[in-house]
C-alpha cells in the first residue's frame, strides 16, 4: 500500500517529457504569491475573525502566520529540490509512497477549488457593496447572497468564477501578466486603508481585549489560516518556473514576509477606527454565516463590522471616508479575481500532474493546441468554483478549504524530515532551517489549527476523504504508472533514453495481465 513510490528522478524525466513552458521568474513568482495570499483574508475575513475573536483576531494573525512561516520553510526545500508541478501530491509520492500522495492530492483538490469559490464570494459582496453605495441603489439579496446568507443564489460570484476559468484558457503568460497589474492595485488600496485607519485609532477599542477567550482566538486562526495559504499555490508553479532552484524560495518566503506586515497593520487599522467586538446573545458568540447571525445584524442594521461582507470599505465609510471606501470597494473588485486565478491555477496543475501519473483520466492532461494550457481541467474545475461560489457563504467554504490544506501542509513537513534520512545526498538548493524542530512545528499547528476548525468543516473534510479513497481503489490503483511499470528515470547518461521499471509484484502489466 505504501511501497509505490515514484523516484525523484522518474518525477523529473517525466515532468521533461511533457511539460509545461518554463516562463515564470522570481519577481513573477513573487507577485503571483502577493495575489494568491492578500486577499479574501484580509478583505472579507476580517469580520469572520472579529466575529470569533474581537480585538484578539491580532493574535489570531500571528497564529496562523507563525504555522504558514514554518509550513513554507519546508515547503521551500522540497520545491527546490523538486521543481516539478504538483506540489505537496509530487513532493509525498516521491517520500512517502502513491496512497499518500493521492489522499494529498485529493485533499488540494477540495482546498483549492472551494477557496476559489470562498474568493468569488467575497468579491461579490465588495462589487456590490461598491454599485449600491455609488449609485444609491438597493440590489435584491435574493440574487446576491446564497441561501444561508438570506438570498437565493450568488449571481456575481457565479460570474466572476466564470471569466477567471475564461483567463486560465487562454494561458499562463497572460494570467501572470494581468495578475501583477492586479497586486500593484491591491497592494495600493491596502496602503491607502493603513494611512487613513491607523491615525483614527481609539485605543479604548481594543477593550476588551478577548471577549470570547483564546478558544475565540484560537478558531479565529483556523478561520484566518485561509488568508496566509496562496503560497502553497505559488510552489504547484514550479514546472513553469525559469531556474527554479533559486527562485522559488525566494518567491515563497518573500511573498509570505510581506503579506504579514500587511495583515497586522489593516487588523489594527479595523480595531482600532470602528471596534471589532463580536455579535454575542447571553454571552454567546454567534456563528459567521449563520442565519443566527444575519438576524441579529438586520436588527441592527448592520452596524457593526462583524455584519459587513466588505470590512474595509465599510470601515473607511464610518470614519468619513465614503468615498476612498467606495475606491477600496473598486480595488478589492478589480483585485480579488487574482486570487481567484492562482486558487483555480493551482487546481488546475494538481489535477494535470495527477493526470500524467495514471491516477486520474488522461483527458484530464489534454493542452490545448493554440493556447499551451490544461482546458479540460481548467473548464470542470470552473464549472465546480461557480457552484460553490454561488450558494456557501464565504467562512464555511474558508474553513472547508482550511481542512484540506492543512492535511496537505502536514504531508510536506513529514516528507521534508523522511527525505533527509532516506535521500540524504541529495543536491538541495534551499535547505530548510533547524528541519527537526522546524517541521515538527509545522506538524503540530496543523493539527492544532484543525482542531480549532468548526465540526461541519471536520466532518466533510472526512467524507471527503473517504470519497477519495473508494475512488484511488476503485480507479486510480489499478490505472496507476507507477503500478504498472511505466515510470521513466534517467539512467545518469544522457545518451541512454529513459527505461521503463519493472511493475510492482501484484500489479497489472502494461498489457493488462496480472503480473
Amino acid at each position: 500500500m505504501f511501497g509505490r513510490v515514484k523516484p525523484l528522478d522518474a518525477i523529473l524525466a517525466t515532468a521533461e517529457k511533457k511539460s509545461l513552458p518554463r516562463s515564470l521568474g522570481a519577481f513573477q513568482l513573487t507577485m503571483l504569491g502577493i495575489g494568491a495570499v492578500i486577499g479574501t483574508g484580509i478583505f472579507v475575513l476580517t469580520a469572520e475573525a472579529a466575529q470569533k475573536a474581537g480585538p484578539g483576531m491580532m493574535i489570531s494573525f500571528v497564529i496562523a502566520g507563525l504555522v504558514c512561516a514554518v509550513a513554507a520553510l519546508c515547503y521551500a526545500e522540497m520545491a527546490s529540490m523538486v521543481p516539478v508541478s504538483g506540489s505537496a501530491y509530487t513532493y509525498s509520492y516521491a517520500v512517502m509512497g502513491e496512497l499518500v500522495a493521492w489522499m494529498v492530492g485529493w485533499a488540494l483538490i477540495l482546498e483549492y477549488a472551494v477557496a476559489a469559490g470562498a474568493v468569488s464570494v467575497g468579491w461579490s459582496g465588495y462589487v456590490v457593496g461598491l454599485i449600491e453605495n455609488a449609485f444609491t441603489i438597493d440590489i435584491p439579496d435574493t440574487l446576491v447572497r446564497g441561501p444561508y446568507d438570506g438570498g437565493m443564489i450568488n449571481l456575481p460570484a457565479m460570474l466572476i468564477a466564470g471569466l477567471v476559468t475564461w483567463l486560465l484558457v487562454i494561458g499562463t503568460r497572460e494570467s501572470a501578466s494581468v495578475n501583477a497589474v492586479l497586486v500593484v492595485i491591491k497592494v495600493a488600496a491596502l496602503t491607502l486603508f493603513v494611512i487613513l485607519a491607523v491615525p483614527a485609532m481609539n485605543m479604548d477599542n481594543f477593550e476588551p481585549f478577548s471577549p470570547l477567550g483564546f478558544g475565540g482566538i484560537g478558531a479565529a486562526a483556523a478561520s484566518i489560516f485561509f488568508a496566509y495559504v496562496g503560497f502553497d499555490a505559488v510552489s504547484t508553479a514550479a514546472e513553469e518556473t525559469k531556474n527554479p532552484q533559486r527562485n522559488m524560495p525566494i518567491g515563497l518566503i518573500g511573498s509570505l514576509g510581506i503579506c504579514t506586515i500587511f495583515y497586522l497593520l489593516v487588523a489594527a487599522g479595523v480595531i482600532g477606527s470602528v471596534g471589532a467586538q463580536p455579535v454575542m446573545v447571553d454571552g454567546v458568540g454567534l456563528e459567521p454565516g449563520s442565519r443566527e447571525l444575519a438576524a441579529q445584524c438586520a436588527a441592527i442594521s448592520d452596524q457593526a463590522v462583524v455584519c459587513s461582507k466588505e470590512a474595509l470599505a465599510w470601515t473607511l465609510r464610518e470614519i468619513g471616508w465614503p468615498q476612498v471606501g467606495n475606491l477600496i470597494g473598486l480595488a478589492a473588485g478589480l483585485a480579488l479575481p487574482s486570487v481567484i486565478l492562482m486558487m483555480m491555477f493551482g487546481q488546475t496543475r494538481i489535477f494535470f500532474v495527477m493526470s500524467r501519473d495514471g491516477l486520474l483520466p488522461e483527458s484530464f492532461s489534454k493542452i490545448h493546441p493554440k493556447w499551451n494550457t490544461p482546458y479540460v481541467i481548467t473548464l470542470i474545475t470552473g464549472a465546480g468554483v461557480a457552484l460553490f461560489a454561488a450558494f456557501f457563504p464565504v467562512g464555511q467554504l474558508a474553513n472547508i478549504s482550511n481542512s484540506g490544506t492543512l492535511f496537505a501542509f502536514a504531508a510536506v513537513s513529514i516528507a521534508v524530515m523522511v527525505i533527509r534520512k532516506t535521500d540524504p545526498g541529495r543536491h538541495r538548493p534551499f535547505r530548510t532551517p533547524a528541519i527537526y524542530l522546524t517541521a515538527p512545528l509545522a506538524i503540530a499547528g496543523c493539527l492544532y489549527l484543525f482542531y480549532k476548525l468548526d465540526v461541519k468543516s471536520q466532518i466533510l473534510f472526512a467524507i471527503w476523504a473517504v470519497i477519495g479513497l473508494v475512488v484511488y481503489f476503485l480507479y486510480s490503483r489499478s490505472r496507476s504508472h507507477v503500478g504498472r511499470g511505466l515510470v521513466e528515470v534517467h539512467e545518469g547518461d544522457p545518451g541512454i533514453p529513459p527505461q521503463p521499471v519493472p511493475p510492482l509484484p501484484g500489479a497489472p502489466t502494461p498489457g493488462g495481465d496480472q503480473a
